[in-house]
């Protein structure tokens, strides 16, 4: 049995998020681990953020990212803010330069509590999402679910913020829609090879959207801060908002900025539950005692 790691229990506005530290190992936490993790329901997590030694030059950490179904994530960018407020409590420090499956980003935690994350570049062309064939407008490619004269959802956005989305915007309430049906038959949608996070949005003024999400390998989650960059940048591109908008997800609001260098920036709370410690091969784990030396 490998040694445990220490883990913290978070959520980034309802994200449930493990942090685990593997500073100063080699080994990895294992899909296994991760599936026994989340089938319980004390540690059930839609993203496990496993801290460890840097990599790359001019870094602090590389994050690996597994999802609850034991697959490997390029990008979460509620995780990546519960692992801000675990360092940034234990070193003093306030910025950070990660290294993840889907580049090089900076985060920074402000007085207020809040943390931003610059999530990159987002990217449109058709393999860069990717696409099972070719789109050379990704704005709204064909794409529906439901009768062919009266879709359900349909033509959606499609972006990639590191990791794959596709946002169908739509007039009504976001909860109108079977998202817990919907989601697992477009995720797993020939169109996407490496499948998807889906999205439902709606534009509710020119610097507000409300939105749900599917997430890949996760499901349904309260939150998913890539897919509200990528309902953000999607919702600017179409030229239903502004490229600065407040997006509401369901659990709270996220501030999203497309910046003129076309970094999107996220802005949100994170949030400590409680931490124990799990062994990376196999999920067994313990929680630590409160007010423990």
């Amino acid at each position: 049995m490998a040694e445990k790691v220490q883990f913290a229990k978070m959520n980034g506005l309802g994200n449930a998020i493990l942090v685990a530290d593997m500073r100063g190992r080699t080994d990895r936490v294992s899909p296994q681990a991760a599936r026994a993790l989340a089938a319980d329901p004390a540690t059930a997590f839609d993203q496990i953020m496993a801290i460890h030694d840097p990599r790359a030059e001019g870094t602090q950490n590389y994050i690996d990212i597994l999802n609850a179904d034991g697959s490997r994530a390029e990008a979460c960018g509620n995780g990546m803010r519960c692992v801000v407020q675990a360092l940034a409590a234990e070193t003093g420090r306030r910025r950070f330069t990660f290294e993840t499956p889907a580049g090089v980003l900076d985060a920074e935690e402000h007085a207020d509590g809040t943390i931003s994350v610059d999530m990159g570049r987002p990217r449109f062309a058709w393999q860069d999402i990717p696409l099972a064939e070719p789109f050379a407008d990704t704005r709204a490619i064909e794409l529906q679910v439901g009768p062919i004269d009266a879709p359900v959802l349909h033509s959606p956005a499609v972006v990639s913020m590191g990791n794959p989305h596709a946002v169908f915007f739509v007039d009504d309430d976001v909860w109108a829609y079977d998202l817990a049906r919907l989601g697992p038959l477009l995720e797993h949608h020939p169109m996407f090879p490496a499948r998807a996070n889906i999205t439902v949005a709606r534009v509710t003024a020119p610097d507000a959207i409300t939105m749900r999400t599917w997430e890949r390998g996760a499901g349904l989650t309260r939150a998913c801060g890539s897919a509200a960059c990528a309902a953000a940048v999607a919702a600017a591109r179409t030229g239903r908002t502004g490229r600065s908008v407040t997006v509401t997800v369901p659990g709270g609001p996220l501030a999203i900025v497309w910046r003129d260098d076309d970094h999107v920036v996220m802005t949100g709370p994170a949030e400590w539950e409680f931490s124990g410690r799990f062994d990376p091969a196999t999920g067994a784990w313990q929680r630590d005692v409160e007010g423990a030396a």
